[in-house]
């Protein structure tokens, strides 16, 4: 799904000054106070814990790419005054919505994590993507990535475990995640792979894949043995593999697009595995391939599901009990998804793939997912500080409504009546008219 890195305009700016952002960083790295996150288990299920307290992940993938830029833009190479103002922007809006945390495709610096922990109470998943979209080995860079390769090997272990020291004592760190759907870019050939039967090629690149994930968690956990590892694996392909080559991980992150709900993902996860689960990319897209128009009821009504069906299979709530939360994707509309390069001062309407399970608009043969439409919040102007504003779309209102719900302390029959009075049709009038919500 996505690549690289990706409100209300009466947030409260805060006007924190460099001098205070400095003092920040400075107390931070002279006396870290890093969290302790674990995860629990007993016969109800699983979960999440910070300093020993219940920790549900409710969270969206963040990026910032304003009109006219793409996956090539860097907000943290712009003046730390603006970057500042952005933050406080867009985490105002998700503190205001119940978010706690977030993943990004972008690299945030360390002083950035922690002035997004302690102004907003906002923890990030630290995610080196590990080759995914190409890699520097050997002082040449290498768009197609062969995980059987020594030096590869050798140099995507130093270079992530170089990002894990870098972060270990890091204020705000969740969790350490690696790669982002790598298992669908298994893409590389050679003539050893060539020389195998076709059915098994991929099974044992897949492998070169899992085992390595395996040894960068193992050598990370020398570095920083008091924070969490996982991946994040497209859907649960290969799972099988997993289980038998990388078995240090702490929790399994998996990117699942599969419609309304997740239907058996939950339980063939424990069937196979019996780790919690948290789901790093999820949602629906906000425009209708069928109207050919934005659709923002049908992608709140997707984020009401996806997320009944989170809670539900939450520690103690009756089902599997392996769900710890997830990332919506994603925060804002990017308008550089399609072509990537070409008509990024325009909000293309493009289907870029087909599937079946967004039903409000699939059409057999035809594609129906818009990768410009995933944002909870429109691409708006900027403002007169340059800071590009974020229109809520339905979905936002639902998932606030939903985010400030806690699946540990509701049993089943309140979580839904909870989701039950989550009423989109009146959600959608009051944001037409600018009313207020019941």
């Amino acid at each position: 799904m996505a690549i690289f890195n990706s409100g209300i305009s009466v947030c409260i700016r805060k006007s924190v000054s460099a001098l205070a952002l400095v003092l920040i960083v400075s107390t931070s790295a002279a006396s870290p106070a890093i969290d302790k996150v674990t995860t629990f288990n007993d016969e109800d299920g699983w979960k999440l814990q910070v300093n020993g307290e219940d920790y549900y992940i409710k969270g969206v993938v963040w990026g910032y790419t304003p009109k006219n830029e793409n996956y090539e833009y860097n907000l943290w190479g712009q003046p730390e005054d603006y970057i500042r103002k952005v933050i406080d922007y867009d985490f105002g809006m998700m503190k205001a919505a119940g978010v706690n945390t977030i993943r990004s495709f972008a690299t945030i610096p360390p002083e950035w994590v922690t002035y997004i922990y302690q102004e907003y109470g906002i923890m990030t998943v630290i995610n080196p993507l590990m080759g995914r979209y190409g890699h520097n080995v050997g002082g040449k860079w290498v768009p197609v990535i062969d995980y059987s390769d020594v030096l590869t090997r050798l140099t995507l272990k130093a270079d992530t475990v170089k990002q894990v020291e870098r972060y270990k004592d890091t204020p705000g760190v969740l969790m350490f995640a690696f790669g982002n759907e790598s298992n669908y870019g298994l893409s590389w050939s050679s003539y050893e792979i060539e020389n195998l039967p076709v059915g098994d090629q991929e099974t044992v690149k897949a492998m070169y894949l899992y085992s390595l994930f395996n040894d960068v968690i193992i050598a990370s956990r020398k570095v920083a043995p008091h924070h969490l590892y996982t991946i994040v694996n497209g859907d649960l392909q290969y799972i099988d593999v997993i289980v038998k080559l990388c078995p240090e991980l702490d929790l399994l992150g998996s990117n699942a697009y599969r419609g309304k709900n997740f239907t058996t993902l939950w339980k063939d996860a424990q069937k196979k595995l019996d780790l919690p689960v948290a789901l790093f990319e999820f949602g629906s897209d906000a425009f209708n391939a069928k109207t050919g128009e934005e659709d923002e009821a049908a992608q709140a009504n997707f984020f009401k599901t996806q997320w009944q069906d989170m809670y539900a299979n939450a520690y103690g709530n009756g089902r599997v009990g392996n769900s710890i939360g997830g990332f919506v994707f994603e925060w804002r509309d990017e308008w550089w998804k399609f072509r990537q390069t070409e008509n990024l001062d325009v909000h293309d309407d493009n289907a870029s793939w087909g599937n079946g399970g967004y039903s409000f608009d699939w059409i057999n043969g035809k594609n129906n997912m818009n990768e410009e439409w995933f944002g909870i919040n429109a691409l708006e102007d900027a403002d007169s500080d340059g800071v590009y504003l974020a229109r809520p779309r339905i979905g936002y209102d639902v998932l606030s409504r939903i985010w400030h719900l806690d699946p540990y302390a509701l049993d089943k029959k309140s979580l839904s009546r909870a989701f039950k009075a989550i009423d989109i049709d009146d959600l959608a009038e009051a944001r037409k008219t600018g009313g207020e919500t019941r």
